[in-house]
């Protein structure tokens, strides 16, 4: 359930603005309230993410999602690994479109005769 575009993006809204809500991170995120649920306390568990009260808050409930030095760690791996995941993604749109104009080309070229 927590796979690496969503623990990067997870991670990357977090490093930026700690104090978001579980359902400022869903709406973000474009998931469920669960889902951001369970992977913020799997990301707790592997020892990612650090879960602190704000202490002058009036909500007793508000947390801040601290990123430990591990998980500065593992937003830099999935970074790149995003990186190459989304590069090779655009490598095929890229390919796929090119053969599209090719084709689009000879059929131009059939209509015009």
């Amino acid at each position: 359930m927590l796979d690496d575009p969503t623990r990067y993006r997870l991670l990357k809204l977090l490093e930026v603005n700690p104090g978001l809500t579980q359902r400022q991170l869903a709406r973000e995120l474009g998931v469920s309230l669960g889902k951001v649920n369970f992977c913020l306390s799997a990301l707790i568990a592997k020892g990612l993410l650090k879960a602190s009260n704000f202490r002058n808050s009036q909500n007793k409930l508000a947390y801040m999602y601290l990123l430990t030095p591990a998980g500065v760690e593992e937003k830099a791996r999935i970074t790149v690994q995003y990186l190459k995941f989304k590069m090779h993604e655009y490598e095929s749109l890229r390919h796929e479109i090119e053969e599209l104009r090719h084709e689009a080309e000879k059929l131009g070229e059939r209509a015009s005769v």
